[in-house]
């Protein structure tokens, strides 16, 4: 596996268990199963190990995570997305929101 390349540039050897327990909080009282989660990491893995040879940016596996969680679970997603990009205000959190809305229309 790839090393993974954090915001900071320190690196960190990727852990397929921070990914489950990063999902499994966001899920936290939501109607997804262990093996919907366990799904997404290893379709994660997989991905990771066919795109990336010795290092991967923290901002790709993020951004892996939050595009399952969109598909999986809307409140999964969002919960996710707050604490991944660090949302300052509640303006941040409604706009999120609002842009989940309009994709959902499509």
């Amino acid at each position: 596996m790839p090393v993974v390349v954090k915001k900071d540039g320190r690196r960190e050897t990727f852990d397929p268990g921070k990914v489950v327990t990063g999902i499994m909080t966001a899920c936290e009282k939501r109607p997804v199963s262990m093996e919907a989660i366990e799904t997404v990491k290893d379709a994660l893995i997989q991905d990771i190990q066919s795109r990336w040879d010795r290092e991967v940016p923290s901002s790709y596996i993020g951004e892996r995570v939050m595009d399952a969680l969109h598909k999986l679970d809307p409140v999964a997603y969002v919960r996710f997305a707050s604490v991944y990009r660090d949302f300052k205000d509640v303006s941040e959190f409604m706009n999120e929101i609002k842009g989940l809305r309009r994709t959902k229309k499509k």
